[in-house]
């Protein structure tokens, strides 16, 4: 008896939704002040100096560390543990959730991170090279400060979690990744309310610094509000920095049923791989990543109102991300394309969420922030649909997309619609 071969079609997942939103970013500890920033053109990078790299330039965030813990907790904690507590709490609060009678063991916490583990190592291992590299003075909670879960972990402590956490090592991508990572596993039924986003507390080690020095890809500027240029000719590397963004996502039946704020809903996403370089990007991968993204979204370029670049001020990072862009949008697009980098610097594992929630108001507004300092736009980064050095009303907002690409050819894109029944 011959088989008959059936098209296995899978069963529709679960919609998610963003119903939360708590960050602390280096112009703002909330969403209003962060947009309201964005859309004055204001700043958050400052002048800052570290430990034998010297006079610099960052993002430092400005929050309040004792509003969800005491002082004991956070000299025993970690920064980017801080800031995911801060962060995690804010989001919690901004939902409107009966915290207090959820069910605790259904929570799960999923934070990108860019890396973890280097603040504390480099200044435990300086703290010995004081005392003649006795051993005795080494800190006790060095091992639960540097394990890879530590932000989420801390999170889970502090709020009392006892479903799943961990943290995604995704580079720079991690953001995103943090918050594809929490819709899939409510759509596994895994969770029932997911805290998701990413953390960083990269400008605390030296390390970053002066790699990036080492390459000639740190920033340099004499006003340090200009430092961070995406697209500019001028352009001349990173400014680096620290935040934390963190969303509640909850499946949308859950969410209508307590009749939660929704700020937008996760239509599709996509991560690949360049599997080229250790650093340079591939834009045929990053094109890929965006196509593959709306694709599962079910839309067309055509449709995307606001794209926001992962553009970090890089020569070639930015002239590649601006070739895979040109790849997916045509002339025929109405695309309003802009960056966030250039107002806060790169919030590394943060990035893409922080990235994200500044376009999310959008949809009510209906204006596109800008992208700040450029002063003259390289020519090999012009593409139509750049968002220059003004915030640009637009007449709808419905389809916001936003990429985060990372070191080891890492690309994300995630697709967020405007809700609608």
């Amino acid at each position: 008896m011959a088989l008959t071969h059936h098209q296995y079609t899978p069963p529709a997942l679960p919609r998610i939704v963003l119903t939360g939103i708590g960050l602390t970013s280096p112009n703002g500890n909330d969403l209003a002040s962060h947009r309201a920033s964005l859309l004055e053109g204001k700043s958050g990078v400052q002048d800052y100096e570290i430990r034998y790299v010297g006079k610099t330039l960052a993002g430092i965030c400005d929050y309040d560390a004792l509003r969800y813990q005491n002082r004991r907790e956070v000299r025993r904690g970690t920064r980017a543990g801080s800031i995911a507590i801060y962060s995690c709490n804010e989001a919690v609060a901004n939902s409107g959730i009966d915290w207090e009678n959820l069910d605790k063991s259904r929570v799960g916490i999923y934070l990108g991170v860019t890396e973890h583990g280097n603040v504390e190592t480099e200044n435990e291992v300086y703290e010995l090279s004081q005392f003649d590299y006795d051993i005795s003075v080494w800190n006790h909670f060095h091992n639960p400060r540097t394990v890879a879960n530590n932000p989420a972990g801390e999170a889970a402590l502090n709020m009392g979690i006892t479903g799943p956490h961990y943290t995604l090592g995704a580079a720079c991508a991690a953001g995103n990744n943090g918050l594809i990572q929490g819709a899939q596993m409510l759509q596994l039924g895994q969770c029932d309310f997911a805290l998701a986003g990413g953390v960083s507390e990269s400008i605390h080690t030296f390390g970053i610094f002066a790699s990036f020095k080492s390459q000639g890809a740190l920033a340099e500027h004499s006003d340090p509000t200009k430092a961070s240029r995406p697209f500019d000719v001028d352009r001349n590397g990173i400014v680096v920095s620290e935040g934390g963004c963190v969303y509640t996502l909850e499946r949308l039946e859950d969410a209508l049923a307590r009749g939660a704020h929704i700020y937008g809903e996760i239509l599709g996403h996509s991560i690949n791989t360049d599997a080229t370089d250790f650093v340079l990007p591939n834009p045929e991968r990053q094109s890929q990543c965006i196509q593959l993204a709306l694709q599962r979204a079910g839309i067309t370029p055509q449709d995307v109102d606001i794209l926001s670049t992962h553009a970090t001020g890089t020569i070639s990072g930015d002239i590649q991300e601006v070739s895979a862009l040109r790849k997916v949008f045509d002339e025929s697009c109405k695309v309003s394309i802009n960056n966030t980098k250039s107002f806060i610097g790169h919030c590394m594992g943060a990035a893409g969420a922080l990235e994200l929630a500044g376009n999310l108001p959008s949809f009510v507004d209906n204006v596109c922030h800008p992208t700040i300092n450029v002063d003259q736009l390289d020519d090999e980064c012009a593409i139509e649909g750049l968002i220059l050095n003004e915030a640009k009303p637009l007449d709808d907002v419905r389809y916001i997309v936003n990429n985060s690409f990372g070191m080891l050819g890492i690309n994300s894109t995630v697709v967020i619609g405007k809700f609608s029944t």
